[in-house]
C-alpha cells in the first residue's frame, strides 16, 4: 500500500523522471526551469521546506500533489493557504484512489485549499470531494484590432466579413483616452506596495495578500515569464498596480493584462491604469488585451473600458476554508472576491 508523506531532498531525480513520464519531456524541462522559484524562494514556504506531498512504494516514488503557499485574507482575516500546482500519479497506478488520497491529505494540512484553472482529473476530484465550486473566473477581451475576433475555424472570406462589420465597433472601443492620474513603470515593488495592499485588504472578502515581498517574488524574479509592472501614484505613494505582459498566439498577438490591484471604488484610478495598459498593448502591436477577473467592481469597470465577456473561456476555481468558518453562503456570492490569472501557476 502507498505511504503519503512529505518531498525530501533525495527524491528530486525520481520526481522529475515521473514528472517527464506523466507529462512528456517539453513540460518537464519548463518545470525544471520554475522548480526552485515556485518552491523554494516562494515567501511563504515554511522552515521545514516546500509543501509537497509524495505517494511511495517502498524507495519508489509513485505520486505526488505539490503545492504553492500564500497568505489568504478571508473577511480581513489573514490565514496560511495554499494552490494546488503539480499533480502526478504513475501511469500504471491511476485511477486506483492514490490522486484522491494526495488531495485529502493536501487539504487536511492547509488553512485553505485552493485551486485554479483545473484538469479535467482534477476537477472530477473536486466535485468527488464536494468541494465548493466557486468558478469560473471571468474572460475578458478588449479588441484593439480588425485582426482581433479571427476565428482560425472560419473559412477567410466568413472572417474578413466579420471584421468588416465588426470594424467601426471596434475603432470606438480601441481609442485612446486621456490618463486621469499618473502611472509610473515598477522595477521594484517596495514598502508602498504593503501599504497600498493594508489599506485595501478589506475592500476584499477573498484575495491573496499582495505585499512588496510577494509581488517581487510572484512578477518580478520569476525565471520563466517576463513580466511588466506599472503604478498608479498619488502623492508619492502607489495608489494600484498592474501587470502585464504581450505573447504572440497563432490568432495574434496579445498582451495580457495578468494582475490588477486598486480600490475597487476608485473609478477613476482603475480606469487610468486599465488606459495605460491600451497604451502599452497598441506599442507592442497587439490586436486585443485579454484579462480574467472574478470581482464585479472590477468587471464593471474592465466593461466600461471596452472588454467583453468570452463566456466559454474563463477558468475553473475552487476554494475551501478550513481555518476559520465562513457564513453560510459565502462560496456562492463571490462578487467581492480578488482573483486574476496572476493568481496560483495558471500563466506560465
Amino acid at each position: 500500500m502507498a505511504e503519503i508523506d512529505r518531498y525530501r531532498p533525495e527524491d528530486r531525480r525520481q520526481l522529475e523522471a515521473l514528472y517527464r513520464r506523466v507529462f512528456g519531456p517539453d513540460a518537464a524541462d519548463a518545470s525544471r526551469l520554475r522548480w526552485d522559484w515556485q518552491y523554494r524562494r516562494n515567501p511563504h514556504v515554511p522552515a521545514d521546506g516546500p509543501r509537497i506531498w509524495v505517494a511511495r512504494e517502498g524507495s519508489t516514488v509513485i505520486g505526488q500533489y505539490a503545492s504553492m503557499p500564500v497568505r489568504l485574507s478571508v473577511m480581513g482575516q489573514e490565514i496560511d493557504a495554499s494552490w494546488g500546482t503539480d499533480v502526478m500519479v504513475a501511469p500504471e497506478r491511476q485511477r486506483q484512489g492514490l490522486g484522491d488520497l494526495l488531495f485529502r491529505t493536501w487539504d487536511r494540512d492547509t488553512g485553505a485549499a485552493l485551486g485554479l484553472g483545473l484538469s479535467e482529473s482534477s476537477a472530477r476530484l473536486f466535485q468527488k470531494m464536494h468541494w465548493p465550486n466557486v468558478g469560473p473566473v471571468t474572460c475578458l477581451v478588449k479588441p484593439l484590432s480588425r485582426r482581433a475576433l479571427r476565428n482560425p475555424t472560419l473559412p477567410t472570406g466568413v472572417n474578413r466579413f466579420v471584421s468588416y462589420v465588426t470594424l467601426p465597433w471596434v475603432r470606438r472601443v480601441a481609442r485612446m483616452l486621456p490618463l486621469e492620474g499618473e502611472v509610473q513603470p515598477v522595477r521594484h515593488f517596495d514598502d508602498g506596495f504593503t501599504r497600498l495592499w493594508e489599506r485595501l485588504k478589506n475592500k476584499f472578502a477573498f484575495a491573496v495578500r499582495r505585499d512588496a515581498n510577494y509581488l517581487n517574488w510572484k512578477y518580478l524574479q520569476a525565471p520563466h515569464v517576463r513580466y511588466v509592472a506599472a503604478a498608479l501614484v498619488r502623492n508619492g505613494e502607489a495608489a494600484g498596480y498592474a501587470v502585464y505582459r504581450h505573447v504572440q498566439e497563432p490568432r495574434g498577438r496579445v498582451t495580457l493584462l495578468v494582475d490588477l490591484f486598486a480600490d475597487p471604488e476608485d473609478a477613476s484610478g482603475v480606469l487610468t491604469l486599465l488606459r495605460w495598459i491600451d497604451r502599452e498593448a497598441r506599442a507592442a502591436d497587439s490586436d486585443k488585451i485579454r484579462t480574467f477577473a472574478l470581482n464585479e467592481a472590477f468587471r464593471k469597470l474592465l466593461r466600461q473600458s471596452g472588454y467583453y465577456q468570452r463566456r466559454k473561456a474563463g477558468i475553473e476555481f475552487v476554494a475551501k476554508i478550513n481555518a476559520i468558518d465562513v457564513p453560510a453562503g459565502y462560496y456562492a456570492e463571490p462578487d467581492s472576491w480578488h482573483v486574476t490569472l496572476g493568481d496560483s501557476d495558471v500563466d506560465h
